[in-house]
């Protein structure tokens, strides 16, 4: 037997699809599809707000050198505002590290719902639905390896995307 998958809560082998305790045996299921939900305004908004984090920090470094040359301090005073300036966009680095690394991984999990649907015994069921698009991409390609393959071995058996009484998928993660 071979695994293509496994976490917590699904397992993918060359036998069958296992998701929070069902089993699905390959040999049974048919047609394989997915759908995306709508787009979460949530998710969207927090990566607005990561943009926003981002570039705080270099907003105020600028406006307070461009007050301070605009005012014609002292020097010393200008000089001083200036480096703090400095001083609060160079503090942005490390912030800006932690960001960028937060908002790549909102790309990564996605911002939308996704649902993983089979014939299963002639009729549909839903098999998965998660909204972590990195996790879902890498079920639903273990899931087409494993219908491959066992179409490989029997013919008969009806492949992902194939064409049946369910539509063919409309998107693709």
């Amino acid at each position: 037997m071979i695994t293509y998958y496994e976490d917590r809560s699904v397992q993918v082998t060359s036998a069958a699809v296992r998701v929070d305790g069902r089993s699905y045996p390959l040999a049974e299921l048919g047609l394989v599809w997915h759908r995306r939900g709508a787009r979460s305004w949530r998710v969207l908004a927090g990566r607005g707000a990561i943009g926003v984090a981002l570039a705080g920090p270099l907003v105020a470094a600028a406006l307070g050198v461009g007050i301070a040359l605009r005012l014609h301090l002292s020097p010393v005073v200008t000089v001083a505002v200036v480096g703090a300036s400095v001083l609060v966009g160079l503090g942005a680095g490390p912030l800006a590290d932690v960001l960028f690394e937060r908002l790549d991984r909102s790309y990564a999990r996605g911002s939308r719902e996704l649902e993983m649907w089979a014939r299963w015994r002639g009729r549909p069921v839903r098999l998965l639905r998660t909204g972590d698009a990195l996790r879902f991409g890498q079920i639903y390609r273990a899931v087409q390896r494993a219908m491959e393959r066992a179409q490989a071995s029997s013919p008969a058996q009806n492949a992902i995307g194939s064409s049946g009484s369910r539509p063919r998928p409309r998107s693709r993660p």
